[in-house]
């Protein structure tokens, strides 16, 4: 299956937000984004969902298939939000890999674990999603948080994902997706080109970073298509399931 985020008809070119940018420019200027937004990354998060993201967050990890003692991969770790969640249901026997291909958005998550005291049974890999470094089977539960989006081929990132997996493992995706509700529409819309740069500009002082987050998240496949995404990659049983009105939806598949 060809890469979605690609532009029609143009093998060498991508979407950055409504951009069409060479397909070797993408992760460079990704790279830039996440660098400005890296001490604000919180921030950015609040204002894009109205807070909303830390509960997103925590029924993400409390309904992911993951127990103690076993070995997850948290790709775009970001903050180590997600790899906070799933630390205690690890245990102390278990271990997270936090995996950014940002060094910036990876040092933030090491600092942050470290001063919220989690320090056993992590690792901290710089790496991309779409060529992963790990040897296949190395993981009970891969997850990935509102990074998938930002990746250049979502396609390669996905076969990646499973290809790392153990049989019967897990792999969950969080990320923006289509809201549903017409009503809704022209509402989000105002708030997320409206607003958010605004917001963007005056707290973070980088409304040009917001405005392609804003962009980012509507050229993201939807639901359906990311199910069938999931499906070329070799996952089974395959689901999803959308929260708050689609503003954000949680996909599900299993290596089997």
């Amino acid at each position: 299956m060809s890469d979605p985020a690609r532009g029609p008809g143009d093998a060498g070119t991508t979407h950055f937000g409504f951009r069409d940018v060479p397909v070797a420019e993408k992760q460079k200027l990704v790279g830039e984004v996440f660098s400005s937004v890296a001490g604000k990354y919180d921030l950015m998060n609040d204002a894009m969902s109205l807070g909303i993201h830390r509960l997103w967050k925590r029924f993400f990890v409390a309904t992911a298939q993951v127990g103690r003692g076993d070995r997850v991969l948290d790709l775009a770790g970001g903050t180590g939000d997600i790899a906070a969640l799933l630390r205690p249901r690890v245990g102390d026997e278990g271990e997270i890999v936090l995996g950014d291909i940002n060094a910036a958005m990876l040092r933030v998550g090491r600092d942050r674990m470290v001063d919220r005291g989690h320090v056993r049974g992590l690792e901290y890999v710089q790496c991309n999603a779409e060529a992963l470094p790990f040897p296949d089977r190395s993981f009970d539960l891969v997850t990935i948080a509102f990074g998938l989006r930002n990746v250049t081929d979502k396609d390669a990132a996905l076969r990646e994902m499973h290809r790392v997996l153990k049989v019967g493992g897990q792999a969950r995706v969080l990320e923006f997706s289509e809201v549903k509700p017409d009503w809704f529409k022209p509402i989000y819309d105002f708030h997320s080109f409206q607003v958010l740069p605004r917001l963007g500009r005056l707290f973070a002082h980088d409304a040009v970073s917001y405005r392609y987050l804003a962009e980012s998240i509507r050229k993201h496949p939807p639901q359906d298509q990311l199910k069938a995404m999931m499906d070329a990659a070799g996952f089974a049983r395959t689901s999803y399931r959308n929260l708050s009105a689609g503003i954000v939806a949680i996909h599900t598949g299993y290596r089997v």
